[in-house]
């Protein structure tokens, strides 16, 4: 490639945190439909607690915690705080840091 086509992105003069995200289409959220019924009861609190889990894993990715040894338990509370979801069950933390081994 040619030195000529090779130049430098301009800096952006607001940060990340205020900058609004420009998508290609409008974004509609996904229709929420109930869960299907006549599971048994651990159906339903393992889908809840893998959903938890990766909001959880999504957030701390996200914030800067890209390796599952960085996330102890208690980072991963204080994510929840922040993302304003109850605090995750050692079994919910211990998934998260699975989704994270396994997202690279």
């Amino acid at each position: 490639m040619p030195a000529a086509a090779l130049t430098a992105k301009p800096l952006p003069t607001q940060s990340t945190a205020q900058r609004s995200v420009l998508l290609d289409s409008p974004y509609t959220p996904a229709v929420k439909r109930p869960l299907p019924a006549g599971r048994p009861r651990e159906w339903y609190v393992t889908h809840n607690r893998r959903l938890k889990a990766m909001r959880l894993a999504i957030a701390l990715l996200d914030s800067g915690v890209y390796l599952p040894n960085q996330a102890h338990n208690e980072a991963i509370r204080s994510t929840a705080e922040r993302i304003g979801v109850h605090p995750p069950s050692d079994t919910t933390c211990h998934m998260v840091r699975a989704l994270m081994r396994y997202s690279r």
